[in-house]
């Protein structure tokens, strides 16, 4: 068992796109030529898509973003995926964002700075509020992720 999740961590890297794990250079969902070229989810980790996938209710793209903003914890923007995603948002013809980020205060706070240095370049949106405050995307039912995407909003 050792040895397997030693070869796991060999093979395993972040898709060069959108950061989710993967085992090529660029992952299943990027190179699915099936999904919506034009939106965008942005999450915080992994866990989150794996989440948001079980319902099978959302066909765009993905962007994930290793993290929150957690001055606490000394993670500013600089140490997340941010700014790759202003570049994927800027350059590519990307209709909607929508952020599908925890609702804990650090979650709150990452979804604030990013949906207002997006807003400049295409629609953001939120997911609605059917998890509960200090919930993760990652233990919701898909029930609940399939109604919150369904009820998302855009940022004021």
């Amino acid at each position: 068992m050792a040895k397997s999740l030693i070869d796991a961590k060999k093979q395993v890297g972040l898709c060069k796109i959108c950061f989710h794990l993967s085992a090529e250079p660029i992952c299943s969902i990027c190179s699915n030529p099936k999904r919506d070229h034009t939106t965008i989810c942005v999450v915080a980790d992994a866990r989150d898509v794996i989440a948001l996938e079980k319902t099978r209710e959302y066909q765009g793209k993905y962007h994930v973003l290793g993290g929150v903003i957690s001055p606490m914890d000394g993670i500013g923007p600089e140490q997340l995926y941010i700014q790759t995603l202003i570049k994927r948002v800027s350059q590519d013809k990307i209709k909607e964002v929508i952020l599908a980020i925890g609702p804990s205060i650090e979650g709150e706070t990452t979804t604030m700075y990013i949906g207002q240095l997006l807003k400049p370049f295409t629609k953001v949106t939120r997911i609605a509020f059917g998890l509960p405050m200090g919930g993760d995307l990652e233990y919701a039912d898909e029930i609940t992720l399939t109604r919150a995407l369904e009820g998302r909003r855009e940022l004021d």
